[in-house]
């Protein structure tokens, strides 16, 4: 699917850099505060809320996404769930109707609270970024949370170059779990949950839809 959107991209002359390449892994970044909307490039901001789902066992994660703005709304079921070694982790994204999300909402687990956030998508140097700025009401772990995530294939001082300058980027968390979205929506204390997930490596596999798009 990747090479396919990547071909069709380079025939119309659309630069999407390095983020279709075998080699592109998904980063995430602790940002300190949200600068005016004056400092960024072009952008679209997004409503975002996430529930996360009942699921058939510890090591498998469901949730669903609610996008939109002004009213008009894209709606994505995922699953997490480890590879056929246990290695490491799979997802699963698939596009639903608005009644398939509906009805899955019933599902939801009550372990965990609704995350909301406003979702700000924009490009530096033909490189795409979204800013996650949570939202209340939320944990308080999540209060004033801001995070930054692009997919890259780049490293070292050529991905830190790559970076928005205009934000102020306090650590790279990508697999972290203390910023893992599945954690940071825990109701309980993590100091005495026992759904605390400290492994989050993952490979995307995406059904109908990018996270790009939606």
């Amino acid at each position: 699917m990747n090479r396919m959107i990547e071909s069709v991209c380079q025939k119309v002359g659309i630069d999407i850099g390095d983020r279709l390449q075998a080699t592109s892994r998904k980063l995430k970044y602790l940002v300190a505060s949200l600068p005016t909307d004056s400092n960024f490039p072009p952008f679209q901001d997004f409503d975002v809320e996430h529930h996360y789902l009942q699921s058939s066992g510890p090591k498998v994660q469901a949730r669903l996404r609610k996008r939109g703005q002004n009213n008009h709304w894209s709606y994505i079921h995922t699953i997490r769930r480890p590879d056929v070694h246990g290695q490491s982790r799979i997802e699963v994204k698939t596009q639903l109707t608005q009644r398939d999300y509906i009805n899955l909402l019933a599902q939801r687990d009550d372990a965990h609270f609704t995350i909301y956030k406003k979702r700000r998508c924009f490009l530096v140097n033909n490189q795409y970024f979204q800013l996650d700025i949570y939202k209340e009401p939320s944990h308080p772990r999540c209060k004033g949370l801001i995070l930054l995530e692009t997919y890259s294939s780049l490293s070292g001082d050529a991905l830190k170059n790559c970076l928005p300058k205009f934000l102020d980027i306090v650590k790279e968390v990508t697999g972290d779990p203390l910023y893992s979205m599945f954690n940071l929506s825990l109701k309980e204390d993590w100091s005495i949950t026992k759904k605390f997930c400290h492994s989050l490596q993952c490979k995307d596999k995406s059904n109908h839809c990018a996270d790009a798009k939606y």
